[in-house]
């Protein structure tokens, strides 16, 4: 058998840590895997008996100049782990671990396939005008073209990778994917809310990207006493965003339930899913909440949410003006207070409307059920 390293920033959580915990389940059937992290948190998604791996357990909370002076050692601890464990693949995940990885073979001559894996959509990612993003940027256009395969997870990615920094050549778009046995195993725990609400629920970090406020904004406006959101997640807005609930008095309509490790609990006690990004690259949840049979409002950001719910669509368009209630979800403008309060009534009076997305949510969710994806993925690695 092969050996193959997947190297990740920590497992702590998140859509791309969940989608780490299929890769190493599913490619252990093929290679010798390791998982190779750089701070010591865990995730209980994780299989069994995975070979772990730490370059660095020290805290991840340093500033982006010592992230980035720390790279080049990080990338000779790596090069020098895969040359004692003779990894012929070396797969990254994220930003940091990617540049890691192709460090390692640009530097350092790791001999191993260097397969680096975008989760996010770059240029909107890392679009402020700040020195983090320019660093970012920079390292992007530097060393992604030097990897031996980029592997997006949205077209919508690879045409960001294609077209903003100029990446022409080894580049593919493989969707995430997902383990729906396991989500209905998870979903069946039992949860502490009043669900005889109509309940709105998203997860996510509590970021400026996830923008959060949109949909409180959006529910301070809804006339409804019966109606409340939950929100799932953690980060550097949590504070902010309960002093905003206080002041507009709705403790009464908004949870900050914080980080949990099991979202799908949540989901599927729920009646809706919400979802304000304002750029994404391939958004699990919205696949997680349509295993769950949830009805979902997206906003149309790039990218990912257009290609999940509206399939059939071009993925180069987005929503600017109204909702659009496409096949498998709704879709609204980014920033959009006032469509998204007209979708989010939509959803809680349309009760027909509801049971026909209901019903075309699992459907559309096997359509990236991890095993034809697990093959793309071999197929691509094995190229």
């Amino acid at each position: 058998m092969k050996n193959i390293s997947i190297l990740i920033n920590s497992m702590a959580g998140g859509g791309a840590e969940r989608v780490v915990s299929i890769l190493l389940e599913e490619f252990r059937i093929n290679y010798n895997v390791t998982l190779v992290v750089m701070g010591s948190e865990s995730s209980h998604f994780l299989p069994k008996n995975i070979n772990i791996r730490y370059l660095n357990k020290q805290s991840s909370s340093k500033n982006s100049i010592m992230k980035l002076i720390e790279l080049p050692i990080l990338a000779y601890k790596y090069k020098s782990f895969c040359k004692l464990n003779k990894i012929d693949k070396s797969f990254s995940l994220l930003s940091r671990s990617n540049y890691i990885n192709i460090l390692s073979k640009v530097l350092f001559r790791n001999k191993a396939k260097t397969i680096v894996s975008e989760r996010g959509t770059p240029s909107m990612y890392y679009g402020y005008n700040n020195l983090q993003s320019k660093i970012n940027k920079f390292l992007i256009k530097l060393l992604y073209p030097l990897a031996d395969l980029i592997i997006t997870n949205s077209c919508g990615n690879k045409n960001d990778l294609i077209k903003n920094f100029n990446i022409k050549k080894n580049i593919i778009s493989i969707p995430n994917p997902i383990n729906i046995k396991m989500i209905e195993k998870f979903a069946s725990e039992n949860v502490d809310f009043n669900n005889d609400k109509f309940t709105f629920v998203t997860i996510g970090r509590l970021d400026q990207g996830k923008n959060h406020e949109l949909m409180i904004d959006a529910l301070a406006e809804i006339n409804l006493k019966d109606v409340q959101l939950i929100i799932i997640g953690e980060g550097e807005l949590m504070t902010h965003l309960k002093e905003k609930v206080s002041r507009l008095k709705m403790q009464d309509k908004v949870s900050l339930f914080g980080f949990d490790s099991n979202p799908y609990k949540y989901l599927s006690k729920s009646d809706c899913f919400v979802f304000t990004s304002n750029y994404e690259g391939f958004p699990n949840v919205l696949v997680e909440a349509l295993a769950c049979e949830l009805p979902v409002i997206s906003t149309d950001c790039l990218s990912g949410p257009r290609e999940i719910l509206a399939p059939n669509t071009n993925i180069n368009l987005q929503e600017k003006n109204n909702v659009e209630y496409s096949k498998y979800g709704i879709l609204i403008p980014v920033k959009d207070k006032v469509n998204l309060k007209k979708a989010m009534k939509s959803i809680i009076e349309n009760e027909n409307m509801r049971t026909e997305y209901v019903n075309k949510a699992k459907i559309r969710a096997f359509d990236f059920e991890k095993g034809d994806i697990i093959t793309k993925y071999i197929e691509a690695i094995e190229a």
